[in-house]
């Protein structure tokens, strides 16, 4: 189990790790379509430009393995694995043994409802009262009900999610009441001598609960963050006075954070499939747009409506066009403006492969700030993996108790 220490010491090794790698991570190949890096490393380039498209789907499900295949043309890869090694909080049989069963998950995701069972059983005991912050419906609180002695709330500020999940509640007998609450105001007060559950509460909604629950000296918090670009802060402020402090602490933007949380491990093939034609579709019209302009940059196209992804490819150009107020001409070769965008996919692929290296190592070092926060405010924290990434790979828990005597709250 990792200790205060620990965090702090791995949070600085990341740090520096991801500083010293930033030619790799930040440039985003879809709007550059030659990184730097592949100049500077012809031979990673040129290794990475021979992978199959099997090789591709392959290594993107495995960035370890990837790590391995690449680390004799980068030197400094075989650190990605001892940075981001982290505990398993749990075991596959006491995630099933908590999980809720098919026939009382009503209106709940098959991976989402395994998700909630994994999540409850590394949380055995529960401190009681539990309180579910951004319940939509209740499911995890649902879930945590027969582990819990006393009556579960939740918080959610969608009046249908919060009619619907009562009406779950109600109709499952299940001891759990969803109320309606704006997270984000002012005047919000959490219950107090409770355990505040957080799963996959996205960006600026998981970090309030982190700074209200340390503020008010809850006793227990467990969180599993999730989607960290969704802030109105702009560029990512970290809550750790160490982070805060450090001379050197990395500046990511907000664009930087999405990196985290770009993966689609748990979509379905025809989800990931119509993606990758639509990428394929803005890669293309990408191409076209700076012939057009006569300006060679990257020019933002806002996301489509449903209508449009399920057309053509000259559909698609004929909607960003209007969007973007250019003009197509009645010359354009669409077909061959439409094999560019699959060249192009091709090697956004295999270039983002690169990139995607540092998607983990990103992520925990954001967890890892929230981790030492919280310890500076007095709890002891556990953080580890609550299930296996191919559930969901947004599978970190932080898990924090306060210290016996400790109520010093936000310092």
């Amino acid at each position: 189990m990792l200790n205060g220490s620990a965090f702090a010491l791995q949070w600085q090794h990341l740090n520096n790790w991801l500083a010293a790698h930033r030619e790799f991570w930040q440039p985003r190949p879809f709007t550059e379509p030659a990184p730097g890096w592949t100049r500077r490393w012809p031979e990673l380039a040129s290794h990475v430009s021979a992978f199959t498209d099997e090789q591709c789907l392959a290594f993107d499900s495995d960035p370890s393995a990837l790590a391995r295949e690449l680390g004799d043309l980068l030197a400094s890869l075989p650190e990605r694995e001892r940075l981001t090694a982290l505990p398993e909080l749990v075991s596959n049989a006491s995630a099933e043994a908590c999980t809720l069963p098919e026939v009382r998950a009503r209106d709940m995701p098959g991976r989402k409802r395994q998700q909630a069972g994994a999540f409850a059983a590394t949380l055995r005991p529960l401190h009681s009262p539990v309180l579910d912050w951004c319940c939509g419906k209740g499911h995890l609180a649902r879930t945590l009900r027969p582990l819990c002695d006393h009556a579960i709330s939740g918080f959610e500020w969608d009046p249908l999610l919060v009619s619907d999940g009562n009406r779950l509640a109600q109709k499952f007998n299940d001891a759990v009441t969803v109320m309606q609450q704006d997270v984000m105001a002012d005047d919000l007060t959490l219950p107090g001598d409770g355990h505040a559950v957080a799963l996959h509460a996205c960006g600026d909604l998981h970090r309030r609960l982190i700074r209200k629950a340390a503020q008010q000296g809850l006793p227990r918090l467990s969180v599993a963050p999730c989607c960290f670009h969704l802030s109105r802060a702009g560029n990512h402020q970290p809550l750790s006075r160490l982070a805060g402090q450090w001379r050197e602490c990395l500046q990511v933007t907000g664009a930087d954070l999405k990196l985290a949380v770009e993966e689609m491990v748990t979509a379905p093939a025809r989800v990931r499939s119509q993606v990758q034609m639509v990428r394929q579709w803005r890669l293309a019209f990408d191409g076209l747009q700076r012939q057009l302009r006569g300006v060679d940059d990257y020019l933002p196209v806002p996301s489509h409506p449903g209508w449009v992804a399920r057309g053509n490819f000259v559909g698609f150009c004929r909607w960003a066009a209007d969007k973007k107020q250019l003009t197509l001409p009645a010359s354009v070769d669409y077909a061959a403006w439409e094999a560019h965008g699959i060249q192009r996919l091709a090697q956004v692929r295999r270039h983002e492969l690169v990139r995607h290296l540092f998607r983990r190592p990103l992520e925990l070092w954001l967890v890892l700030d929230y981790a030492i926060f919280l310890e500076e405010q007095g709890y002891e924290v556990r953080l580890g993996t609550f299930c296996d990434r191919s559930l969901t790979p947004r599978n970190l828990l932080i898990d924090a108790t306060l210290s016996h005597g400790s109520r010093q709250g936000l310092r």
